[in-house]
């Protein structure tokens, strides 16, 4: 039997830690032995890790170590891993962001050391001031693993680019996704009712710069023009609502367009909507497309976001995509060879 040692953040609420539970609980409990270290105490997904998952808790570093060197910080609390007593197989970090999760990956004694990518990292350097300010402090410790795992094959060549990554594997794993828990969700009651005389559109995320969300607002408004038998819902909150609630004002379509705000199970909604739209400015993955195919909405993305997510096609102009959308019979996906494809990757990665 294998032992794999995952390194995550926490388990709160995010992308990320709904990724882990589910690849968590799509390893074949026969084949490894999984200990998964935690550096918070926010653990909303933690009553959905499978029996065989040993936690192990740690102390975060303090708040700024974030800014030093990894080196520097792998110097002074790697000892701290090493001396945990286990011998793994896989060292994994998961996360790819915190020092913890690196630090802790290439200090227990393992035979591999592995890092999942999650995002476009060159988009996102250069769109994100913060991140290019950690990078700067995180950057050397790519050259501590032996392979990485990329969400997809689009964000693979820009990841080599930035982090100077050319001799090491990389190998595209997208994300399970969980069409068993989906289909169960969506059949929970909520309180809304859509209108079934227009066709209802519906996007899920993080409000922020780079989902887009100003992007599709102001498609949308030029599509009101011509047709107004659309009715758009947005689930999500974050930094930037209160722009794209003034925008929304401003173009004066806000009797077309609800904010559902966050939502703990968002499938309920998208069971009652005709289609997805997504805008966003980059991704790793676009991991909300895919619940939205197994449940049967048509998809409408923009061209950029075709390479993060194969098999979909993207719009090349999404207004025109949305003039034109109309209602058209839903049926389920169960993603069944999607997922087994993924299950034979992460096994390979693993072995």
């Amino acid at each position: 039997m294998k032992k794999i040692a995952f390194f995550q953040s926490d388990l709160n609420v995010g992308g990320i830690q709904k990724s882990i539970i589910t690849l968590l609980n799509n390893l074949d409990d026969s084949l490894y032995e999984v200990d998964l270290f935690l550096f918070s105490e926010a653990d909303f997904f933690e009553k959905h890790l499978p029996k065989n998952v040993r936690i192990i808790r740690m102390k975060p570093f303090p708040k700024y170590t974030k800014l030093l060197p990894f080196s520097l910080v792998r110097k002074m609390y790697g000892k701290t891993f090493a001396s945990h007593g286990q011998t793994y197989d896989v060292a994994v970090d998961f996360n790819s962001y915190w020092h913890e999760c690196s630090v802790g990956a290439v200090s227990v004694p393992a035979k591999k050391r592995v890092m999942w990518i999650h995002n476009d990292v060159e988009k996102k350097l250069a769109e994100d001031p913060k991140y290019r300010m950690l990078w700067r402090a995180f950057k050397a410790k790519f050259r501590y693993f032996d392979e990485f795992a990329a969400v997809s094959a689009g964000i693979i060549p820009g990841f080599r680019r930035a982090a100077d990554v050319h001799s090491q594997k990389i190998v595209p794993i997208p994300n399970f996704i969980d069409t068993t828990e989906i289909f169960e969700k969506s059949r929970e009651t909520i309180h809304l009712e859509v209108d079934p005389a227009k066709v209802n559109l519906i996007s899920v995320g993080r409000l922020c710069h780079q989902k887009g969300y100003d992007l599709l607002i102001d498609a949308y408004a030029k599509v009101l023009s011509q047709r107004r038998d659309l009715h758009l819902y947005l689930i999500g909150d974050g930094p930037d609502r209160k722009e794209l609630e003034q925008q929304i004002t401003r173009l004066g379509i806000g009797e077309h367009i609800t904010l559902l705000g966050n939502q703990p199970n968002p499938f309920p909604y998208e069971k009652k909507m005709d289609a997805f739209v997504l805008t966003s400015r980059y991704e790793g993955q676009g991991i909300v497309l895919w619940e939205a195919k197994c449940l049967g909405l048509q998809i409408l993305m923009t061209k950029n976001l075709e390479k993060y997510n194969k098999g979909i096609a993207g719009c090349s102009n999404i207004t025109e995509a949305m003039l034109h959308v109309q209602k058209q019979v839903k049926k389920e996906d169960p993603l069944e060879e999607y997922n087994a494809d993924i299950r034979s990757a992460v096994e390979g990665l693993l072995s």
